[in-house]
């Protein structure tokens, strides 16, 4: 094979496993993902867009033939299939889905396809995969026989090269590790599937039965990757690999995605490759997006108005361009000096590309007599964005040193390692908050220009917030908060030394705080800002004070009222009972009498 990476295309619906496999592909220099298509007809415009270009752009296409397991779905994959190979006869195919039968198989094998291989196959074996469909091989794994099949020879499993030692301590409990996950996560993902092809089904039932399919597959996909990426120690030096000439190959053992665990401090969490780093912590992010986006704060968000779907979207989109963004810039060989230098164009451009992305497909709208292009109008808002939402996003520059450089997150007041489970929590709210606002920033310029149209409304809005009054009765709403936080919300913060971050938890988008100095941010207030600070110095040097003689008046009060006019009532009462007795003493003397 030459010098020149595998270029790939990969088509398959599902966002979530088309970042997960490109993020992690990227860990190998021998493999390129040229483009992603989320749809069959998207694949074949890109096919023509890059063949007019350069016939040799793309080397493999990586295809999903079979998404939601519906027979419609399975003839629209046939027939791309035969339409690829009609156009370009010479270009290998690799179906890379969930199990098919034996049927289905050997009918996309008899239309040309070069290998297939079942979702959840572990990495290492699945580049060699793409390696031999790609020079024009074929390679096609029979789950169900547990056999492997290279250019017509079917070999057995056991006689694949070993890339690890079974007889490794750590191998055990990995591998241990490896089946205790897979035998929970097989069954519950076949229920759920089955339950998907159920008919008549709620679409709540739906959506939920989906967002469950996605956790199980993201969970067996970090399990497969993560759980196999850790190599023994000993692996290298006890047992070898065993040369094959045919499928082995040193540079695609899986332990090329990760650092060697520390030798000085055995309990330090292992250091994976930057990229590798950026892959867990992306998937993190990825799965947290299946939770429920409702608002639960008390605060209103721009994304309010959107669908939940929609919602979900637009912060997959933003996620996809961060990361393309990321890539980017590793591939600058930028230096950790300048990250706060280079951080708000970064994110501008994210919010740029998403921009585009999301309402591209409105090239141009009518807005009563005149026709506007949508995008350019919402691009007009730039300067405002950078300097109301995107400068005043926290922790950015500390986000990209991680991601990029692996370098201590430095947040709360603490220190955390590199790839320690707190760092990759810290890190997950940063990226999270990231999200959400320049989410928020893709929507304000719609909000503040093209709110009420009503071709815009029925495609994104939800439908409680889609008649004009409410939706101006929510952007008054994001204009209050605006001048809340301005004059108010951000100086406490500044003087409590905080920063409010927004986050992705199981019940919705709720709010989190963290400690950070803003000493200088401090000095740097003024007017209003300034007065509230001071405000609020005053009333935290007052309320003691007062609570002192508060609790000094009230003591006399009691003081008063107990011991002085609560005896002297104590006295008349008693003198009042004395006197009945004393008057009806002579009566009764008469009485005897």
């Amino acid at each position: 094979m030459s010098d020149s990476p595998l270029k790939l295309l990969l088509i398959d619906s599902d966002p979530i496993f088309r970042l997960g496999l490109r993020q992690t592909l990227e860990e190998f220099p021998e493999l390129q993902v040229v483009a992603e298509a989320e749809t069959y007809t998207t694949a074949l415009q890109i096919l023509a867009e890059l063949a007019h270009q350069d016939p040799n752009q793309i080397n493999l296409v990586v295809l999903e033939p079979d998404n939601n397991r519906s027979s419609n779905r399975q003839e629209l994959g046939l027939q791309l299939i035969r339409q690829l190979r009609t156009q370009y006869p010479n270009l290998p195919i690799l179906l890379l889905c969930h199990i098919l039968q034996p049927g289905m198989l050997l009918a996309l094998k008899a239309e040309g396809v070069n290998g297939y291989c079942p979702k959840g196959t572990p990495i290492s074996e699945l580049i060699i995969a793409m390696q031999h469909t790609g020079e024009g091989n074929s390679y096609w794994i029979h789950q169900s026989q547990q056999l492997r099949e290279w250019n017509g020879e079917t070999l057995e499993e056991t006689l694949l090269p070993k890339r690890k030692s079974h007889n490794s301590l750590i191998y055990k409990l990995r591998n241990n590790l490896r089946k205790s996950g897979t035998s929970y996560i097989k069954p519950n993902l076949t229920e759920v599937t089955r339950q998907l092809q159920i008919p008549g089904l709620t679409v709540l039932n739906k959506a939920i039965l989906a967002g469950r399919r996605r956790e199980l597959l993201a969970a067996q996909w970090l399990l497969d990757n993560f759980i196999d990426s850790l190599p023994a120690q000993d692996e290298t030096t006890a047992n070898p690999p065993i040369p094959s000439p045919e499928l082995a190959s040193p540079k695609l053992d899986s332990s090329s995605l990760t650092v060697t665990n520390s030798s000085i401090n055995p309990l330090s969490p292992p250091l994976l490759s930057p990229r590798a780093l950026q892959a867990t912590l992306l998937a993190s992010c990825i799965n947290k997006l299946q939770f429920n986006l409702q608002n639960v704060t008390d605060i209103p968000l721009e994304i309010d108005i959107l669908r939940e779907d929609k919602k979900r979207e637009l912060l997959y989109l933003l996620l996809q361009k961060f990361a393309d963004s990321l890539d980017e810039l590793r591939t600058s060989e930028v230096e950790v000096n300048l990250l706060n230098d280079v951080k708000n164009q970064l994110l501008v451009d994210v919010w740029q590309a998403a921009t585009k992305e999301y309402f591209g497909k409105f090239s141009r709208i009518k807005i009563g007599d005149v026709e506007v292009e949508i995008v350019n109008i919402l691009l007009e808002n730039e300067a405002i964005i950078k300097t109301e939402i995107i400068e005043d996003i926290p922790f950015i520059t500390e986000l990209l040193s991680y991601f990029i450089f692996q370098t201590e997150l430095h947040i709360d007041n603490t220190l955390y390692s590199p790839g320690s489970e707190e760092a990759n929590e810290h890190a997950a709210m940063i990226l999270e908050n990231m999200l959400i606002h320049i989410a928020n920033a893709v929507i304000q310029p719609l909000l503040n220009r093209l709110a009420d149209v009503e071709v815009i409304k029925k495609d994104y809005y939800n439908r409680k917030l889609i008649s004009t009054r409410e939706i101006e009765r929510f952007r008054n709403d994001l204009s209050w908060k605006y001048r809340w936080q301005n004059y108010v919300g951000e100086p406490q913060e500044i003087f409590e030394s905080r920063h409010e971050l927004l986050v992705l938890a199981p019940r919705g988008i709720a709010k989190s705080f963290v400690y950070a100095p803003r000493n200088s941010e401090l000095a740097e207030l003024g007017g209003i800002p300034l007065v509230v600070t001071l405000l609020l110095e005053l009333r935290d040097a007052a309320t003691p004070r007062i609570q002192s003689v508060v609790s000094f008046l009230g003591n006399g009060v009691v003081f008063v009222l107990t011991r002085i006019v609560g005896r002297g009532v104590g006295l008349v009462v008693r003198g009042v009972l004395q006197g009945i007795g004393n008057a009806s003493l002579p009566e009764r003397k008469r009485n005897r009498d």
